[in-house]
């Protein structure tokens, strides 16, 4: 059973920081690519980051460039995003994601094919 597991959400005050964490199990995915989205209340889900399966290559959606840093470790089968200079409209529930396509050019992407269940990161004002 491939599982995704969430850690690091929580609250913090704006101009704050926080550091999400992903662990994959039951399949590898040093070969695909792992990202992350999330989801705003009364919004749809969001894409936010995405590292390719090297790790050679970021991409970003364009309100957290220069904020945000993805990150993975192939060896422990993990992802992680670096949130810096939080802002309330940062406050969603973010989701980590596995095994998708990604066309950097034009930010468009195929459906994950794995989720994990969500961490939710709050900031304050």
């Amino acid at each position: 059973q491939v599982k995704l597991v969430e850690s690091g959400g929580g609250l913090v005050q704006t101009g704050g920081s926080l550091r999400l964490s992903c662990v994959a199990s039951g399949r590898t995915f040093s070969s695909r690519n792992m990202g992350w989205f999330r989801q705003a209340p009364g919004k749809e889900r969001e894409f936010v980051a995405v590292i390719v399966r090297s790790g050679a290559h970021t991409y970003y959606t364009d309100s957290v460039k220069d904020r945000f840093t993805i990150s993975r470790d192939n060896a422990k089968n993990s992802v992680s995003l670096e949130m810096n200079s939080l802002k309330p409209e940062d406050t969603a529930v973010y989701y980590c994601a596995a095994d998708f396509a990604f066309y950097g050019g034009s930010n468009i992407y195929t459906e994950p094919n794995y989720w994990g269940p969500g961490t939710q990161v709050t900031v304050s004002s």
